[in-house]
C-alpha cells in the first residue's frame, strides 16, 4: 500500500463474497485476463500445540511457505504475530494470497515456540508443520480445513484449522473507540484487566477473529485506545454480517477470564455514538445460573469514523512521482573488499551481496521513478584525502550532485567508491534518513514520494537517533526499506519494522509504519524473511 497507514488487510479485489460468485474473476486477476484467479484471505488457528516452555505455555507463531510453479523450493510467504502463553492460538494476522483455480498451489505451515526477538527461526523451538494445497482449503466444506500437525516423531503435535475467504472489494477503513462500564471483577486482589476481541461470523455459524484491543490494567471502567481496521477485515463488505465482541480479563499465564459477550454489525456500528451502540455484556453461564442476573457490564461505542484507503495505483495515476535514494553500508565489519570473505568483495564474475540486494530491490523501485536518476549515498567510511569519517557521502564523489543514472549507474558508483574510501564505522542510520527527510519535508501536496533503500550488514550503532529520525519521518511522504546482508543478527531492524509494535522515541510514537526490513542476503542468495515488498 502507499500513502495511508498499513492495515492488517492487503489490496482489496471484487470477488463476490465467500466463493459464491467466481464468474467475474477476470476483473481482478493481476496477471492475465485468461487465467482464472482471485484473492483469498487465510486465517490460522491451532489446538493442543506442544508445550515447550517449562514454567509457562508455548508462545506460538505460524510461518507460511509456498512452492514456486515448476520448482520444489519452499519460499517464506509471511508470518503471523506471536501469541504469548497459549496452546490454542487464534492468530489475528491473515495471509492474503492469489488463488489460481486451475493450478496446484502447495503450502506449508510451520509452527514455532518463540523464545526471543530474533527473526531467525532456528533459534526457536519447532512445534510441527502441515502440508496442504490452497485448493484443498478452499474446496473443504465451508472452506475450513482441519489437519493434524506433524513433524516431530512420537509426538501428538495438535491440529491446525485453516479457513479461506474470498475477498470483497471494500476499500474503506473505520476508526473506532470503545469504553466499558461496571464490568465484572475477576481478579482476587484487584479489579479486572479488560480487553476486547472482535470476530466476524462465517456461513457455517463459526467465527473468525479479526481484532484484539490492548489490555487496560486494573479497572472495571476501561477506555480503550481508538483503533483502525479495514471494513474488509471486519465484515468483508457485508454490512449486516454478525460481528461478535468478547470481553476478557487478561491473565499473565494466558488463561484469560471470560467476562461476557455481545453481537452487533457494521450497519449498527455505523450509527456512531448513540443509544443504539450501548451493549450489555452477557455471560451465558452466569445468566443460566443466576435468576437476578442482568449483565456483566456494558460496552459503549464512543466514536466511528469511515476513511477510504487510497492505493499505490491511485497515487501513481494521480501523477505522484517516486524519488528513490540508495544508502550503502561501508563499515569495516563488512570485511576487506579485496578478500573473498568480504560482503563487499569485488568479484569479476558475479555480484557480491550488496550488488545482489541493490539489483533485486532497485530494479523494482526504479520502474516508478520517472527520470531514473537516483541519489546514491554511503555511510561509515573514511574519505580521501584527509581520512575524515562520513555517514552521508555521495558515491559518485559529488556531494552537490549525488545522482546516478539508473541502477547500473548506482552500481558503477558503488564499485568506484570501494576503490577510493576506507571502510571504517560506526554503523549510523540517522544521517541518511535525515538526508532524505529534508527533501520529503518540502513536499506538501502529494506530488512526490520518497523511498530510501538502506543496505547494511548488521547492528545499528545510533539506535536512539535512528528511532527519533524514523518517528519524525513518519509524518512525511517517505518510506524506508532496510536490506540486511550477511550472517549477522538483525534484531534491531525488526524493532524498526513496526509491524507489531510501532516505533517510538522519547515517548512519541511513529504516526505510521514506514520501515520494512524485508530481505537477508548471504552467499547462497536472497532469502525473504518478511512478506512481499510493499511501499507504505
Amino acid at each position: 500500500m502507499f500513502g495511508p497507514d498499513k492495515q492488517s488487510g492487503q489490496p482489496k479485489l471484487d470477488c463476490g463474497g465467500r466463493f459464491g460468485n467466481m464468474a467475474s474473476v477476470g476483473e481482478f486477476n493481476s496477471f492475465s485476463g485468461s487465467v482464472p484467479a482471485t484473492k483469498v484471505e487465510l486465517s490460522v488457528s491451532c489446538r493442543n500445540l506442544l508445550d515447550r516452555d517449562t514454567f509457562s505455555k508455548s508462545d506460538p507463531i505460524c510461518v507460511l511457505y509456498t512452492q514456486g510453479i515448476g520448482s520444489k523450493e519452499w519460499r517464506e510467504f509471511g508470518r503471523t504475530e506471536v501469541i504469548d502463553n497459549t496452546l490454542n492460538p487464534d492468530f489475528v494476522r491473515k495471509f492474503i494470497m492469489d488463488y489460481f483455480f486451475e493450478e496446484r498451489e502447495n503450502l506449508r505451515f510451520d509452527l514455532y515456540d518463540v523464545d526471543s526477538k530474533s527473526p531467525n527461526l532456528s533459534k526457536h523451538d519447532f512445534l510441527g508443520q502441515v502440508f496442504c494445497t490452497l485448493g484443498e482449503i478452499v474446496g473443504s466444506q465451508g472452506s475450513r480445513l482441519e489437519k493434524a500437525i506433524v513433524g516431530i516423531p512420537g509426538k501428538n503435535c495438535g491440529t491446525i484449522i485453516l479457513t479461506a475467504e474470498e475477498l470483497n472489494c471494500c476499500r474503506d477503513s473505520v476508526l473506532m473507540q470503545f469504553c466499558a462500564n461496571k464490568l465484572d471483577k475477576k481478579d482476587f486482589f484487584g479489579k479486572s484487566d479488560p480487553f476486547l476481541v472482535f470476530y466476524r461470523s462465517n456461513e457455517d455459524s463459526s467465527f473468525t477473529i479479526c481484532h484484539k484491543t490492548e489490555v487496560v490494567k486494573n479497572t472495571l471502567n476501561p477506555v480503550w485506545q481508538a483503533f483502525k481496521i479495514s471494513v474488509r477485515a471486519l465484515c468483508n463488505g457485508d454490512y449486516d454480517r454478525t460481528i461478535k465482541i468478547e470481553v476478557y480479563d487478561w491473565d499473565r499465564d494466558g488463561s484469560h477470564d471470560f467476562i461476557g459477550e455481545f453481537t452487533t454489525s457494521y450497519r449498527e456500528l455505523s450509527r456512531g455514538q448513540s443509544q443504539f451502540n450501548v451493549y450489555e455484556v452477557i455471560n451465558p453461564k452466569k445468566k443460566g445460573k443466576k435468576k437476578k442476573y442482568i449483565n456483566s457490564g456494558t460496552v459503549t461505542l464512543l466514536s466511528f469514523l469511515v476513511e477510504t484507503e487510497v492505493s499505490f495505483l491511485d497515487y501513481i495515476k494521480g501523477g505522484t512521482q517516486i524519488n528513490f535514494t540508495v544508502a550503502i553500508d561501508f563499515t569495516a565489519s563488512n570485511g576487506n573488499p579485496a578478500q573473498p570473505t568480504s560482503l563487499h568483495y569485488m568479484n569479476p564474475y558475479q555480484l557480491n551481496a550488496y550488488g545482489m540486494a541493490l539489483k533485486a530491490v532497485g530494479e523494482i523501485i526504479q520502474d516508478y521513478d520517472s527520470d531514473k536518476m537516483f541519489p546514491a549515498l554511503g555511510f561509515g567510511a573514511k574519505l580521501p584525502p584527509d581520512g575524515r569519517v562520513s555517514h552521508e557521502f555521495a558515491l559518485n564523489g559529488n556531494p552537490q550532485n549525488p545522482y546516478c543514472n539508473g541502477i547500473d549507474g548506482v552500481m558503477e558508483a558503488y564499485y568506484r567508491s570501494l576503490k577510493s574510501v576506507q571502510l571504517y564505522g560506526p554503523t549510523n542510520f540517522a544521517p541518511v534518513i535525515n538526508h532524505v527527510a529534508r527533501y520529503a519535508s518540502s513536499v506538501k501536496d502529494g506530488s512526490q514520494y520518497f523511498v530510501l533503500l538502506i543496505i547494511t550488514d548488521g547492528v545499528i550503532s545510533d539506535m536512539a537517533q535512528t528511532k527519533e529520525s524514523v518517528v519524525n519521518a513518519s509524518k512525511l511522504p517517505m518510506s524506508i526499506i532496510i536490506v540486511g546482508v550477511g550472517p549477522a543478527e538483525f534484531d534491531a531492524m525488526e524493532e524498526l519494522d513496526g509491524d507489531v509494535v510501532r516505533v517510538s522515541s522519547r515517548g512519541k510514537y511513529a504516526e505510521r509504519d514506514i520501515v520494512q526490513h524485508l530481505l537477508i542476503m548471504d552467499s547462497s542468495g536472497p532469502h525473504c524473511t518478511r512478506h512481499n515488498l510493499h511501499i507504505y
